[in-house]
């Protein structure tokens, strides 16, 4: 048997043995008798047997035409539904795990909200997020250790990447309730005095205020510097220490009772909060749906704080790209 075997002749093969007539089997593959009859040839050739047989019922099947149809019927349904039809993802049914790149800032963001419809939309899925170095990140997301990434990355704006812009955001200042700083507007002057606690993480968002920080030629006197977000509440409501966040970080504990939130005393930069993807999996049907869901969950319309920053800052945002 010549080992570069052509799929398409078991559709004729299938076709013979519904029909079991060259002429309707030939139509129903839309093809012309004589095109029909010289694929059967080559099929009778490769296989070494005759297949069919011309009776007085019609053509029938030999016994290795008999053994091999359901076979072929097999092979061309497993082609169709693996190969050729279009992926479908079903939440309310799939079982999948999607992995999310975020610094853990923006899981105070993103996490919450997230889980709460996923729970109720695709209670199969589950999440798992990490925090990656600029590097890795790119490196990770094209090897697929990493679905989708949220927040702040431009180091991901350009090459086989894809983005959507879901929100802008800001930052604020975050300091203990009942600070003495916090009776009357937080001047610069103040600001310098204070001691600072600091994130020193991947955190891109980090880096931005950083690099804002320095072409104004602020210089804070920092006190503490520590690699997480998520001990800044603690050690500022335990201190007189003031911290430079995103407004979403300082809101989330303001609304815990933790700290409270201050206009920074200049105008604040503004990035953009987006999701990334690339391009090898761009068209997932799980992955589109799963960016589906972020944008409709986070978005200009659901900014949930939008409200405190124009309380602090008014209309400083910037005009949308």
């Amino acid at each position: 048997m010549d080992v570069a075997f052509d799929l398409n002749l078991l559709r004729v093969l299938v076709a013979l043995d519904a029909a079991r007539n060259v002429t309707r089997a030939a139509q129903e593959l839309d093809m012309s008798q004589s095109g029909f009859s010289t694929a059967l040839a080559r099929l009778r050739r490769q296989v070494g047997d005759p297949l069919y047989v011309r009776t007085s019922r019609g053509m029938e099947a030999t016994p290795r035409a008999a053994a091999m149809v359901e076979t072929a019927r097999a092979v061309l349904a497993q082609v169709q539904a693996d190969i050729l039809e279009q992926p479908v993802f079903e939440p309310g049914t799939a079982r999948a795990e999607f992995r999310l790149a975020m610094a853990d800032v923006a899981e105070i963001v993103f996490l919450p909200r997230l889980l709460a419809h996923l729970q109720t939309a695709a209670p199969g899925v589950t999440l798992r997020s990490e925090s990656w170095a600029r590097g890795s990140l790119r490196e990770a997301m094209e090897s697929g250790k990493v679905d989708l990434a949220l927040g702040y990355f431009p180091d991901l704006s350009s090459g086989p990447f894809y983005q959507q812009r879901l929100l802008t955001h800001t930052y604020a200042a975050m300091l203990r309730r009942g600070h003495p700083a916090l009776r009357r507007r937080l001047t610069l002057a103040t600001y310098l005095e204070l001691g600072h606690a600091v994130v020193a993480s991947p955190s891109r968002s980090n880096e931005l205020f950083e690099q804002f920080l320095e072409r104004e030629g602020v210089e804070r006197r920092i006190v503490l510097r520590t690699p997480h977000h998520l001990s800044l509440p603690v050690i500022v409501e335990g201190s007189d220490l003031v911290a430079s966040v995103p407004l979403a970080t300082a809101a989330r504990y303001a609304d815990a009772g933790m700290v409270s939130v201050a206009r920074l005393p200049f105008d604040p930069p503004f990035f953009p909060v987006q999701q990334y993807w690339h391009r090898r999996s761009h068209r997932d049907p799980a992955l589109r749906w799963l960016q589906a869901q972020v944008a409709r969950l986070f978005n200009d319309e659901r900014d949930d704080w939008m409200v405190m920053e124009r309380r602090l800052y008014g209309r400083l945002r910037p005009e949308k790209p």
